[in-house]
């Protein structure tokens, strides 16, 4: 079948893409860096899907548009914010401080499991791409506008937490305003809300229920394992009492009101 020949096709690209990031990391000491790859990854796979598949034209265009615009932003920002210049994730320090003998070796394997990770989360695009009839003009515009409030609010957020964080005056201090007014992770809700226009583009295929795989296991992931526990697990620890008032009074994930009981809002300019 086309499809499990594309999906061991793109399993092997992101394989071979993780082994590139796993040297950059022996290299640098620095593994931040499969993040970048895995955000990347998926634009390469989704770009893949669309040139290979057979499905309708129009479906794979925007696709390849929307999955790679979405998905080599977010790298992009990831490489700048995060890698280039700054020290190691306090996530890989652990790993490598826990690992000790064998590091390198470990994160090997760890690298690859991402691989198969990035395979998994683009089965949204195999589907889409491998659908044949041509979707109904409302699906199709729906998910334009889904994907644009979701990419544009996550690219907002991020601005907003970078300016926030680039002054000095800030430091120590929790950015209540903009999107983080509203949410503690707006950044992580458009990321989420962004997986659900795949749905819409597989319009019509019998097999659109595999494009909930990517709203689900970044959902997972973001509310149990790398998300918002350890985001937060580091804000208590550098901002203490001022974060716990930030939790107390604003949404978790799903932006909402603040509580009026805790009035306090900075600006993020």
């Amino acid at each position: 079948m086309i499809g499990i020949d594309l999906f061991i096709a793109g399993w092997a690209l992101a394989a071979l893409l993780m082994l590139l990031a796993w040297a950059v990391q022996w290299r640098t000491a620095d593994a931040g860096i499969v993040d970048v790859a895995w955000a990347s990854g998926l634009g390469l796979l989704a770009v893949g899907y669309a040139l290979l598949a057979d499905g309708d034209p129009l479906r794979r265009m925007l696709m390849a548009i929307m999955a790679g615009g979405w998905s080599f932003r977010l790298a992009g920002y990831l490489l700048v914010n995060r890698v280039i210049g700054k020290p190691e994730d306090g996530r890989y320090q652990r790993l490598r401080a826990h690992w000790r003998e064998q590091t390198q070796l470990k994160f090997l394997g760890f690298f690859q499991a991402q691989a198969l990770l990035t395979a998994i989360f683009a089965v949204p695009f195999l589907i889409v791409a491998l659908t044949p009839e041509r979707p109904p003009l409302i699906a199709v515009l729906v998910a334009i506008a889904l994907w644009l409030l979701a990419v544009g609010g996550e690219t907002l957020a991020d601005r907003q937490l970078a300016a926030w964080r680039a002054n000095p005056v800030n430091r120590g201090r929790t950015c209540r305003a903009g999107l983080w007014r509203y949410s503690r992770h707006p950044n992580y809700f458009f990321e989420w809300l962004h997986w659900w226009s795949y749905l819409l583009l597989a319009w019509g295929s019998p097999e659109w229920w595999l494009t909930l795989l990517g709203p689900a296991l970044m959902l997972y992931t973001l509310l149990k394992i790398t998300g918002i526990p350890y985001t937060e697990q580091q804000a208590l620890a550098s901002r203490g009492d001022d974060y716990r008032a930030y939790q107390r009074s604003t949404s978790a994930f799903i932006p909402w009101f603040p509580k009026p009981e805790f009035p306090d809002v900075q600006d993020c300019d």
